[in-house]
């Protein structure tokens, strides 16, 4: 069984976030909180929040044990673009971009070979 958790509009670029990402997918998802927990990046609190999320769901929702999860899907894509501007010499305007990205985790039982 899949147990699903989304964030949306986080205040991070998809390219900065899937990093984060890549690290953590496929490992057990009580293992990746833990590696999560001591990383340094700013999106390593917001996949935490995300997969933890996705845990509790589990637990509560459908009553899967959660020692048996794994992260099976992991991934951040592009939210809006909120476009910003500052003003630069002579008149003129310099755009800025800030981008946003929603992330979507994806937890299944482990396969027992």
């Amino acid at each position: 069984m899949e147990v699903k958790a989304t964030t949306k509009y986080l205040s991070i670029s998809p390219r900065k976030l899937a990093l984060v990402c890549d690290r953590v997918r496929g490992m057990d998802a009580e293992e990746a909180l833990i590696v999560l927990d001591y990383m340094p990046h700013k999106g390593a609190a917001l996949v935490y929040k995300t997969v933890h999320s996705a845990l509790s769901n589990a637990r509560n929702n459908f009553n899967i044990d959660v020692s048996n999860l794994v992260i099976n899907q992991i991934w951040a894509g592009e939210g809006p673009r909120l476009k910003r501007f500052k003003a630069g010499a002579r008149g003129r305007y310099k755009p800025r971009v800030r981008r946003q990205s929603h992330l979507w985790v994806i937890l299944a039982e482990r396969e027992e070979a």
